[in-house]
């Protein structure tokens, strides 16, 4: 039975949801998995909070670029997927909350690269009656399709992930992702301050680029829990965990 390590990078704004998170990973129902968090917090008070919680933590670097101090904390995350001999790492962000189920339900499909569904806030260019065209702000699955334009992707829309469905993707983001030891042997987490993206989109273009594909099961949704601040979750429509 293939060996999970379950995890994300964290810090102490990540507070309000530490005892869901907790509750939920530790009561996964694959049977043989782990749990460690990547903890990059100026202090150690959180750390001990989580461990608290019964969490493991490994205590990353404080560094003052935010990208480059979360990506450290994945690279340390990716070692112990490397040195504990682990099959798959669970890429979990602490504020999604997955169904019980989900290492069994990503892990079904053989696939180096699986991502699950869940939501964010994004600025949508939408345009009135009067033609004018304004920001608002919409509820979108942090997953994206090819574009005719191999330099561009395609946004997807609650309707893309109704129901059940398993298709290829061009990038995810990095809360909700099962990815194979096969793939962090290797590509490396990153971040370039040359570019604009972020560092899930970065590693999605390595992970490509090693000639891995990556894929979305839309019967695997999450619930966001940052969304629950600004009052907006219960817009979701979702499957109930």
């Amino acid at each position: 039975m293939p060996r999970i390590l379950v995890g994300c990078p964290t810090y102490e704004g990540y507070r309000y949801c530490l005892k869901e998170y907790a509750d939920r990973v530790q009561s996964l129902t694959y049977p043989n998995y782990d749990v460690a968090l990547a903890d990059n917090s100026l202090g150690p008070e959180y750390s001990y909070e989580m461990n608290k919680q019964g969490l493991r933590v490994v205590k990353g670097r404080h560094l003052k670029n935010v990208y480059e101090r979360i990506v450290e904390s994945r690279n340390l995350l990716r070692d112990l997927v490397l040195k504990g001999k682990y099959d798959y790492f669970l890429s979990l962000e602490q504020d999604v909350i997955p169904p019980a189920n989900i290492i069994e339900q990503l892990i079904r499909h053989n696939k180096d690269v699986v991502s699950g569904i869940y939501y964010k806030l994004y600025d949508v260019d939408v345009k009135g009656r009067d033609g004018v065209v304004q920001k608002k702000k919409t509820l979108l699955p942090l997953i994206f399709t090819y574009s005719n334009d191999k330099n561009k992707m395609n946004v997807c829309y609650p309707k893309d992930v109704d129901g059940d469905h398993f298709f290829k993707i061009r990038a995810c983001g990095l809360g909700c992702v099962l990815i194979s030891r096969k793939v962090l042997e290797k590509v490396k987490f990153r971040y370039d301050p040359t570019k604009s993206t972020f560092d899930d989109f970065l590693f999605c273009s390595d992970v490509l680029e090693h000639g891995f594909e990556i894929y979305a099961d839309t019967s695997v949704k999450s619930k966001h829990l940052f969304l629950q601040k600004g009052n907006v979750f219960k817009e979701m429509k979702e499957t109930p965990l």
